[in-house]
This record gives C-alpha cells, structure tokens and sequence, in this order.
C-alpha cells in the first residue's frame, strides 16, 4: 500500500503573475485542485513540504485544508525551475478511495542481455490502471542474457495485482539489439583532411 504524504494548503484568492510571484517568494507553491466534476480549487502548498513530496514518482498526497475534510490527490503536472529546481507550480486531481486512475509508471530495466547487444526502450514509462493505493514505484523488466533480436511486449510485463495494462499489450517495449558499428573515415576522408591540416599550417 502506497504511503499517504500529509500537505497542509490554504486557500488561494490572488491569481495572475503578480500574485503567483508574492506566493513563491513566500517559499510557498501555487497549485490548483480539480477531479469528480467540482469546480477547480485553487490553493498555495508550502513549498519544502511539496519539494520533498514530489520527489517520488505518483505520489498519494492528503491535502488538508484549513477547515475542511482532507482530500486524497495526485499530481497531473508538475512546474518546476528549469535553473534552481524548485517547483513553480502544480495541478492536482483529487482521487478516491477504491477507485482506479490512469498514470504513468517508470519502466526499469534489470540485468544485462548477451555480450555485444543492448536493451533499447520504447518509453521509459507504461501507462496503467490502478488504486492509488496500490501505484507501483516502477515496474521491473529482467533483460539478463537475452539473445539480440529478442523483444518483450507490453503485456508481458509483470504487473502487480490489481494493475492493469491501459496500451496494446502486442505492443513492444524493449528490444535486444546490436548497436550499429562506427563508420571507419575512409582513405580519401583521412586524405582531405591532411590536406586541410596542411592548408591550416599554411595560413
């Protein structure tokens, strides 16, 4: 069962740049609430609190609200700094308990294919269902000593109970390939350029 990561939030009445600029210099984040077909919710999360949160992947978030019930959450998209990394701002939808919701897990390669051969990816993310209790941290792709040529589908990734695969299953996620050769300079190639190393002792 995934942890429940407690963040308290405050209402938010400002909008625009001006208001979002006094809202991080205040080391706090802008994020807005939506899901269930209420209207969005706009609130200001403190900002070392959600830093850390967002640190694993699809964390459960408990946003609590001064006044009212919490409510279960995961981040849909995250803003962030491209320069100093903090987090500028983020969209949350509100999940429940029991139900499912699509997300993206990272895909992990595990071991080593044959000598003189590398594992490629697709993605290095699969999209699933699941409880947001039950998000996997990863799932885990064994590639030890497979031949080059060989190829593993989305639907034989081993998947936790209760997740399910949301793409093709005959859809192929990782491939064992022999990396292409680099191509040796040629003579008149390695000739042009003693000519040109000559013209540039010349100038």
């Amino acid at each position: 069962m995934a942890d429940i990561i407690s963040i308290k939030a405050e209402r938010r009445t400002e909008f625009g740049k001006g208001a979002a600029r006094r809202i991080r210099r205040e080391d706090k984040v802008p994020a807005v609430m939506y899901g269930h077909g209420i209207d969005p919710i706009h609130v200001t999360l403190p900002g070392h609190a959600t830093l850390l949160a967002l640190r694993s992947e699809n964390p459960l978030l408990s946003i609590e609200i001064e006044g009212e019930d919490a409510q279960l959450a995961l981040p849909r998209e995250v803003q962030r700094d491209v320069i100093r990394g903090f987090v500028r701002h983020v969209d949350l939808v509100t999940v429940r308990r029991g139900e499912k919701v699509t997300v993206s897990v990272a895909l992990h390669l595990e071991g080593e294919p044959e000598p003189g051969t590398v594992a490629t990816v697709d993605s290095n993310e699969i999209e699933v269902l699941a409880d947001p209790l039950n998000i996997p941290e990863q799932l885990v792709v064994d590639v030890t000593d497979l031949p080059a040529g060989h190829s593993i589908a989305l639907g034989e990734i081993s998947l936790p109970e209760g997740v399910e695969l949301t793409g093709d299953p005959e859809d192929i996620a990782v491939s064992i390939v022999v990396p292409a050769a680099e191509p040796e300079p040629s003579e008149e190639t390695e000739a042009d350029a003693d000519e040109a190393d000559a013209e540039d002792e010349a100038e």
